[in-house]
């Protein structure tokens, strides 16, 4: 026989014993640990420098709106149902409409303010 023929079955039958071993070797099962895993804590990390980086900005926003609302409570007392108007469309000069639906019930029309004194 020649060396390779010889050679070739030596060759795969290593190959086939040599992760035994390896399989033998297994690490025994680590007790779970105590409290968040590494994932959980790397989260929690990233979401915490999130929060810190946005809390300025949120403020920003809460006081912009606490600002707003007397605006916002008057628009809406100007619209009755937002069911009764179709969506909005912005027209070529870039103006953003908002139409009434032809079946909407008639729009009751606003008091009239008291007359005030003039100073």
């Amino acid at each position: 026989m020649t060396r390779s023929t010889l050679l070739a079955p030596a060759l795969l039958s290593l190959a086939l014993l040599a992760p035994l071993p390896l399989a033998a070797q297994e690490a025994a099962p680590a007790e779970p640990e105590e409290g968040p895993s590494l994932m959980e804590r790397g989260l929690s990390l990233f979401f915490e420098g999130f929060r810190q980086e946005m809390e300025p900005a949120l403020e920003g926003m809460g006081q912009a709106l606490g600002e707003m609302q007397p605006a916002i409570d008057e628009l809406m007392g100007m619209i009755d149902s937002m069911t009764n108007y179709q969506m909005p469309e912005m027209l070529e000069n870039g103006d953003i409409i908002i139409r009434r639906k032809p079946d909407a019930p008639p729009v009751a029309p606003p008091e009239a303010e008291a007359p005030g004194v003039d100073l």
